[in-house]
């Protein structure tokens, strides 16, 4: 779980392509501290794992499924990416809940300015935009961002000067893609919602006369 507070931007050294897989070599220094093979790293919001680690770059496997919903796939090397390690059973939730698991990608259709805020409107398919609202969190690159506006075909978030310095996003420009997850909360009601419940079965209560009869009075 992570929280789409990123904690610094590393850089892809390297990218072995398989078939339809890859692996990742990623330059960074912060999430490498306390971190062992085996564990979490979000790479623009991207839950991967660590396969091998370096004095300063740790390496993760990413499999074709997650090159096929991803933006991973049309990065290169030297492209910096937003990084954060899974989150500490005893860490601040920061930002809301992130599972690094990306719905899609979206594309920056502006970027505008007001005063000391720059608003970044992504447009994205029906099947993710469905899930987005006014005033809810959405995660773009890994980054825990708060919904600003809402279309028929695109939403808009506003970064405040911190924000766009310690992260990718405002480096990217009009045209480009961006991994986008879904608030997780809206998805798991539409699915209970949706969901067809079994056939109800007949149950009996249990009362003075069902304890005699089994054995209890």
């Amino acid at each position: 779980m992570f929280t789409g507070i990123v904690e610094e931007i590393g850089q892809i050294a390297a990218i072995r392509k398989g078939s339809a897989s890859a692996v990742l070599s990623i330059q960074a220094s912060k999430v490498l501290e306390g971190t062992k093979i085996g564990d979490s790293i979000a790479v623009n919001g991207i839950c991967l794992t660590v396969t091998g680690m370096q004095e300063r770059s740790f390496t993760a496997d990413v499999m074709a499924e997650t090159l096929r919903r991803s933006s991973l796939g049309v990065l290169g090397k030297g492209a910096a990416v937003n990084l954060e390690r899974a989150m500490a059973a005893d860490g601040r939730f920061g930002g809301h809940i992130v599972s690094g698991h990306i719905d899609g990608t979206g594309e920056i259709v502006s970027m505008q300015r007001e005063d000391n805020a720059v608003w970044v409107e992504v447009e994205t398919p029906p099947q993710l935009l469905r899930y987005i609202v006014e005033k809810g969190s959405i995660a773009i690159d890994g980054i825990s961002l708060t919904v600003a506006k809402v279309t028929d075909s695109s939403f808009s978030v506003s970064l405040i000067p911190h924000t766009g310095e310690e992260t990718t996003l405002l480096s990217k420009k009009v045209g480009d893609p961006v991994n986008l997850e879904n608030d997780i909360v809206g998805k798991y009601v539409e699915r209970f919602l949706t969901f067809e419940k079994p056939a109800e079965t007949s149950c009996q209560s249990v009362d003075l006369a069902f304890l005699a009869e089994h054995g209890f009075a």
